[in-house]
């Protein structure tokens, strides 16, 4: 018999009806870091009847996501709320054997091999990005690494290189990427419908996607050959074990790549350098670190090994602004945790955005120091205390991809710019799926004057 409690954890009781409704939809981030300086490590809220867990300790992640992922799925996989409304049955909607199953098949697209062979196409776009910038000028900076991570990755999937159909395409990912989060998968209906003009836009945005990635499934068996892109390999796996996997699956995955893998990135790149032109020192170190190595070329799979102070930098930056802020899990079967008993079906939300910044953990979690990543002298980390792509059998399958790109082409636009927000730039978090720039990040480009000073005060 167990003699755990059988009452959820204590949490604020929130207004009559709707609970806590608003404070997650107002204002999400300040909400769940309020909720742990004040409860501690978890808490419930209601969101309207339901009650729902917030847990954000590390111990917490690794019993969730570590060492017992097959009691929990994500909220909405049965109901097809939240991002399955969009992304279908793409390896982030799915749960238990289906999962397993289709990441055993899509696994090989992203051995590290295949995933190494994309660093020329990433640079080379990298490059053919800043010699479309103009010294001195204005860009901003979230829409110029949307397309530019947009680009590299329709090439390194689809093996498509458009200009007007990657414009069309990042278009159409802004109008469902933009609106579809605010039907949550844990607070369901309760939020306020779209409206009709963004209804419109969501839909129409789903068709142009839909017609892009059907069509070029239908023209790729049409050549029956492999054009070294992970399309590729998803219908040789299609072919090679017959009946395990539709079209409509491969559709799903490579849309869930598309959406996840450019969104993540371009988010990335934007807060690495936003956080860069607010600490000069990190700036000139890592500054002086590429000039080192590199002396102005463009880098290399194989330069990258020489360069620890960049792979500091951006996990630093992960752990800062975080790509995804939380993930939620719902319990298939009772559980106990810190002796509370909880029920099945009970939705338990994990943030990365709380966690990353405990000050137990991390000493100086509002301090900006990729010092913290020293492979020597950095601090240790206990597991589940760091999971900007989560942890378990479920991280996220383009994690590798993500690493790679993300230091190739920062490398990369740093040995021609070096990117300063513009002066009066409103940065304000918009708390979608993923961690976005509300307002964009408009930054103003400082030429190699600017590094040749910043190496000279380092």
């Amino acid at each position: 018999m167990s003699t755990a409690q059988t009452s959820l954890p204590p949490g604020p009781k929130g207004l009559p009806f709707i609970g806590s409704l608003l404070d997650f939809q107002r204002r999400p981030l300040q909400f769940f870091r309020d909720l742990e300086r004040t409860y501690g490590g978890m808490v419930t809220v209601m969101v309207g009847k339901q009650p729902v867990l917030l847990c954000f300790r590390p111990e917490h992640i690794r019993y969730f996501l570590v060492e017992n992922p097959r009691n929990f799925i994500k909220p909405g996989t049965a109901t097809g709320a939240g991002l399955k409304l969009f992304l279908g049955d793409g390896l982030l909607t799915i749960d238990g054997e289906q999962h397993r199953q289709q990441r055993r098949l899509v696994q090989p697209a992203f051995h590290k091999h295949r995933v190494d062979s994309y660093a020329t196409t990433m640079t080379r776009y990298a490059q053919e990005t800043v010699d479309s910038w103009q010294p001195g000028t204005v860009v901003n900076m979230a829409s110029e690494m949307q397309y530019l991570t947009l680009r590299i990755i329709t090439k390194t999937l689809f093996d498509v290189d458009s200009i007007e159909q990657t414009r069309q395409l990042g278009r159409a990912f802004d109008a469902v990427i933009s609106s579809g989060p605010q039907r949550s998968a844990v607070m369901g209906r309760l939020l306020p419908s779209f409206s009709a003009r963004q209804e419109r836009e969501r839909e129409e945005g789903a068709r142009v996607i839909d017609t892009f990635v059907y069509g070029l499934i239908e023209q790729r068996r049409k050549m029956n050959q492999d054009t070294g892109d992970v399309l590729s390999m998803l219908l040789a796996a299609q072919k090679n074990e017959p009946g395990s996997m539709s079209d409509k699956q491969i559709h799903d995955h490579v849309l869930t790549f598309v959406a996840a893998g450019h969104e993540t990135a371009q988010n990335t790149l934007a807060w690495t350098m936003y956080l860069l032109s607010q600490h000069p020192h990190v700036r000139a170190r890592l500054l002086a670190e590429l000039q080192t190595v590199l002396n102005g070329r463009v880098p290399t799979l194989e330069d990258l090994a020489q360069l620890p102070y960049l792979e500091a930098v951006i996990n630093e930056a992960w752990r800062f602004y975080p790509p995804a802020w939380r993930q939620a899990r719902m319990a298939i079967e009772d559980f106990e945790l810190d002796g509370y008993h909880i029920p099945a079906g009970t939705i338990a939300i994990l943030s990365q955005w709380v966690v990353h910044n405990l000050s137990d953990i991390w000493g100086d979690p509002e301090n900006f120091r990729p010092e913290r990543w020293d492979r020597q002298s950095g601090q240790q980390i206990p597991q589940g205390a760091y999971f900007p792509f989560g942890l378990g059998p479920r991280i996220c399958i383009g994690m590798p991809f993500a690493q790679l790109e993300t230091k190739l082409l920062l490398a990369t636009i740093l040995q021609r710019y070096v990117p300063q927000l513009a002066p009066g730039a409103r940065v304000v978090f918009q708390p979608l799926v993923t961690l976005r720039p509300r307002y964009g990040m408009p930054m103003h480009l400082d030429t190699n004057d600017t590094l040749t000073r910043a190496l000279q005060a380092v």
